[in-house]
């Protein structure tokens, strides 16, 4: 547990330099699925970076002053033997405080006991302002607590005078991995390589997608994975042309490209790899033209993903590989666009590829951070930030050839993205799911092998 006391610690002596105060960290509540079933759970990602604890119904809060030692205080459900025959093992505070080296624990259902003497003279409230699942309830809670300080104002106790967003503190944090959260990512995506290689050999034409998604669902399960990640997309032919498609039922026809974009999640950190191939095992010549281009894209991008290197510098080295791609392919017309330069400055490449080249990686798979820097000046641009080591990041570049006038109809209804999870190190960088089949050579071998 020393991993999530010294982000505590972290954190707390953040708030202690800007004059101290209470941060209210509530995980996130069980969501009802129909009736009296719910979903199955998955704690805040915020909540769970700072504790380790994975049950519902819990809050932690940590107060510290301007000066003095600071405490970590958890509130959790209580130990019920009779419920635990129901629906499982639970800690209980006391367990809890000394499982996960709380300074206190309480029952959730004491809160409203508590709450107020521990916000009482904090000069600051710290808690989420950009999760409304978790915002809306607490404020409604915090109310009720300034309410029950501002009632025995003879008593001499103070109500926190300002509000501060928790949020923006943690995700600086949450960007650069430690050692062991590193290790826990290589994990997932050692995890989801294998279960793309998987969903390679199953292949076959006149399969349904969802068999394919089938096949990731049990690799990750038999390989110790909690979850998936996200909703795996599994989209044949013109579905994956379609950036988010998770219907995943329709018929996978012979010649059709596969875009399979699926990760699991370990201990809380996700993967997050896209791969596409060809449902007969063999790129047919259009095909392989544009697969090409994308790699050769992801490659020019790879070579920014370096410390020192401005986090926007990947997008633009893959976007223009593709976009000249693009006029040799004669997928946009350079009578009607221009030259190179035209295509970029005007942004004619968005027509088949129209998002960006990657995201920050982490707890969520569109993990926490900023990408852009604070402005030295109030009219000052903000600029790219830097990559530095401990970050990771997706590259993900793709195309998207829907049926349109004046583009070659050999190309029609082809999408494909290629997407890796990558740390930033000092070494240069680390590509955590090199195990996924890549290039065309490697796709192809290991199809036939299945044959």
């Amino acid at each position: 547990m020393t991993s999530y006391a010294s982000r505590r610690a972290k954190l707390m002596a953040q708030m202690q330099a800007m004059g101290g105060g209470v941060a209210i960290i509530p995980t996130a509540p069980e969501q009802v699925r129909n009736a009296d079933s719910n979903f199955p759970f998955r704690f805040d990602s915020n909540f769970y970076y700072l504790t380790g604890f994975t049950e519902p119904e819990s809050m932690l809060v940590l107060k510290i002053g301007a000066s003095g030692s600071g405490q970590a205080v958890l509130f959790c459900r209580e130990k019920n033997v009779e419920l635990e025959i129901w629906d499982g093992f639970r800690y209980g505070p006391a367990d809890a405080c000394a499982s996960f080296g709380f300074d206190n624990a309480h029952p959730i259902g004491e809160a409203d006991k508590h709450m107020p003497d521990l916000i009482a003279d904090a000069k600051h409230l710290f808690y989420s302002f950009s999760n409304a699942n978790i915002k809306r309830p607490l404020e409604l809670k915090l109310q009720t607590w300034c309410d029950q300080l501002r009632a025995n104002w003879r008593s001499g106790l103070w109500v926190p005078e300002q509000a501060m967003d928790v949020d923006a503190m943690l995700a600086e944090m949450r960007l650069f991995k430690d050692a062991e959260e590193s290790q826990l990512m290589l994990r997932a995506a050692q995890i989801s390589s294998r279960a793309h290689a998987r969903a390679m050999r199953a292949t076959r034409p006149g399969m349904q997608e969802y068999e394919i998604e089938a096949e990731l669902l049990y690799e990750f399960r038999k390989s110790g994975a909690q979850a998936p990640a996200y909703t795996p997309i599994v989209a044949a032919g013109a579905n994956a042309c379609i950036l988010h498609y998770i219907n995943n039922n329709a018929t996978i026809q012979d010649g059709d490209i596969i875009l399979i974009d699926a990760g699991c999640e370990v201990d809380g950190y996700a993967a997050d790899i896209t791969r596409s191939y060809p449902a007969n095992g063999r790129f047919s010549g259009p095909q392989k033209e544009l697969y090409e281009l994308v790699l050769a894209s992801q490659l020019a991008a790879l070579h920014h993903a370096k410390v020192g290197q401005a986090y926007m510098q990947g997008h633009d080295a893959a976007v223009r590989v593709l976009a000249q791609g693009m006029l040799d392919l004669k997928l946009l017309d350079s009578n009607k666009v221009g030259a190179l330069e035209d295509v970029i400055e005007k942004k004619a490449f968005r027509k088949f590829y129209m998002h960006g080249t990657g995201h920050w990686l982490g707890l969520d798979v569109h993990d926490a951070g900023q990408y852009r820097q604070a402005p030295a000046e109030a009219q000052q641009e903000r600029a790219w930030r830097p990559l530095e080591a401990g970050m990771v990041i997706t590259i993900e570049p793709g195309l998207y050839v829907r049926p349109s006038e004046g583009v070659p109809e050999q190309f029609w209804d082809i999408g494909i993205r290629i997407e890796d999870d990558i740390l930033i190190s000092a070494e240069g960088p680390q590509i955590l799911s090199a195990d996924a089949p890549k290039t065309v050579a490697e796709i192809e071998y290991l199809m036939q092998q299945s044959r």
